[in-house]
């Protein structure tokens, strides 16, 4: 009996590899534009503080944002805590369209000191409530902080966020030099001298005025972290629907191929 096989090589054999090929194309494609998507996304999912550096003894603005990382349910509720260890003098939220805000303020163990007057009591927690963060959005809060501590490397804020189904994402887990990073990351504010902030932005030279006068001002935020924080998921984003484009076109070609 003679060997029907025909050589992996021959002519003949071409049109099969051919269709093989292209059916696993598709898999290929929709793989890889999983991956990219997978990339994209827990990189930006828990709460930030931006720009993530201000200089030691000064006031900044800052920008508390709120990705909602759920599916099916809605955040309605925010909660930042200021650091105890260094109290801070100043803590003056900007008005967010839809949402309340309330300021807690509690009596100081020690007194500190701020434009030469001691202050008994500090802000110790930012609560926002009344708004709505739907699925595939995210909200920044902007609040001006200050006098910023000249004896500290980071402020570590510890962020609770709360879902329309109940549920609270607890973002207080401070990160530790040399490990991974934990699964629900505090917000962290790096503090550097003030050269340094210059150049990396994230300094309010309002800020102290604002303090002092009352805070009419306190709204204008530095966002030049956040932008381009943005501008990276967009690009992975783009890449990983081209990509998945790119994968059905093959099947599309692939399943015309059969046909005929």
């Amino acid at each position: 009996m003679s060997d029907h096989t025909l050589p992996s090589d021959s002519p003949a054999a071409a049109p099969s590899r051919r269709r093989t090929v292209l059916r696993r194309l598709p898999l290929v494609g929709g793989a890889a534009a999983g991956a990219v998507l997978l990339l994209a996304g827990p990189a930006f999912a828990h709460v930030t503080i931006q720009p993530g550096q201000a200089a030691k003894g000064d006031y900044a603005t800052v920008d508390f944002k709120v990705p909602n990382e759920r599916d099916d349910a809605s955040t309605v509720k925010v909660e930042v805590d200021l650091p105890a260890d260094h109290p801070l003098a100043s803590a003056m939220p900007q008005p967010v369209p839809g949402w309340d805000v309330k300021v807690t303020k509690e009596k100081l163990d020690k007194p500190i000191e701020s434009h030469g007057e001691k202050l008994t009591e500090a802000v110790t927690k930012i609560t926002w409530t009344g708004g709505k963060i739907e699925p595939g959005q995210f909200q920044q809060f902007p609040v001006s902080i200050g006098a910023l501590p000249e004896d500290a490397d980071q402020l570590v804020f510890k962020a609770l966020q709360t879902y329309d189904n109940k549920e609270v994402v607890r973002w207080i887990e401070p990160a530790k030099e040399g490990a991974p990073e934990p699964e629900n990351p505090a917000p962290v504010l790096k503090l550097v001298d003030a050269g340094a902030a210059e150049q990396g932005g994230g300094t309010d030279t309002a800020g102290a005025e604002d303090a002092k006068d009352g805070g009419a001002d306190a709204g204008k935020s530095t966002t030049t972290a956040a932008d381009s924080t943005d501008n990276t998921a967009r690009v992975l984003g783009v890449v990983g629907i081209v990509v998945g484009v790119i994968g059905v076109g093959f099947g599309v070609f692939a399943g015309r191929r059969r046909t005929s």
